[in-house]
């Protein structure tokens, strides 16, 4: 008879506190507000995303983008090339970026706009396009290239880019 008594209190206990706190989440809502619960964890400190930076860059009349860039600290002129896998260099842009031409090994072959041309694997201290550096960027220097091209060793290690209405936007 004790047992049966005390698991009816605190049976009734139960719903008594499921109640009241229904109760005040209710009232909470009612008044526009959250849950003491919600407050809290609203409070809590968030971990923020890293800002972003952006450039935007218009595109030619022919629609490509072309751009002045540094690479190991020398001025180079970029066609940004989201279907090349690596940045390419002229032979004469390589050698303005303190690439000695007699180092170079040419152990591969591409294809390309003017055919095929050899190519000589490179890894470049630092490209810097406006306020942006991106360093030991693979890359590779091309014989027969008239334009350097900035491709996707470097366009893959930035936060985004996105081509829309003849801008370019370069996000990291």
């Amino acid at each position: 008879m004790i047992g049966w008594a005390l698991r009816r209190a605190l049976l009734c206990c139960a719903i008594v506190l499921l109640g009241v706190g229904l109760l005040d989440r209710g009232a909470a809502l009612l008044r526009g507000g959250a849950s003491p619960e919600a407050q809290v964890a609203a409070s809590a400190p968030r971990p923020s995303a890293p800002a972003s930076n952006t450039i935007v860059y218009t595109a030619n009349e022919l629609g490509h983008v072309v751009l002045d860039a540094a690479v190991n600290g020398a001025p180079v002129r970029m066609l940004v090339d989201t279907g090349a896998s690596l940045v390419a260099l002229t032979p004469a842009d390589a050698r303005a970026a303190g690439i000695n031409p007699a180092g170079l090994v040419f152990s591969g072959h591409v294809q390309t706009a003017n055919g095929t041309a050899r190519t000589a694997p490179v890894t470049l201290r630092e490209i810097r396009i406006g306020q942006l550096s991106i360093y030991d960027v693979r890359a590779a220097v091309l014989e027969n290239l008239n334009v350097s091209l900035l491709g996707m060793s470097f366009l893959g290690r930035l936060q985004g880019y996105e081509m829309r209405d003849g801008k370019l936007t370069v996000s990291w």
